[in-house]
C-alpha cells in the first residue's frame, strides 16, 4: 500500500510505503530515486499492527522510480504502484507519481 498526504502549502507530498511485516527474517527497505537506491536510507520500521512502513517527503508533480529490497538481496515490486517501467537489469521498477 502507498499512502500520499499533501502538505497544507502543497509544496511537499508525504509518501508512506506500507508492507506486511513477514517476521523478523524479512527486513525490507524501500529504495529508489528519492534515496539514492541505498537500502540503508529506506529501512522499513516494523509496527505493532503487523505491518512495516517507511515515509519520505517528495516534490509534487514529479515521478519517481522505486522497488522493495529484502535483506537477502532479492527485489519485489508494489502492486499499488502507479505504473512500471523497464530498468537496465532486465526487470521493472515501480513508478510513483506525486
Amino acid at each position: 500500500m502507498i499512502k500520499r498526504e499533501e502538505t497544507k502549502k502543497g509544496d511537499v507530498v508525504k509518501v508512506t510505503f506500507v508492507q506486511a511485516a513477514n517476521g523478523a527474517k524479512s527486513n525490507v527497505a524501500v529504495v529508489g530515486d528519492f534515496n539514492g537506491w541505498n537500502p540503508a536510507n529506506g529501512k522499513m520500521v516494523k509496527r505493532s499492527n503487523g505491518t512495516a512502513s517507511y515515509s519520505v517527503q517528495l516534490e509534487p508533480g514529479k515521478s519517481y522510480r522505486f522497488r522493495y529490497m529484502k535483506s537477502d538481496g532479492s527485489w519485489f515490486n508494489d502492486e499499488a504502484a502507479d505504473g512500471y517501467a523497464p530498468n537496465s537489469f532486465g526487470s521493472e521498477d515501480c513508478i510513483l507519481r506525486c
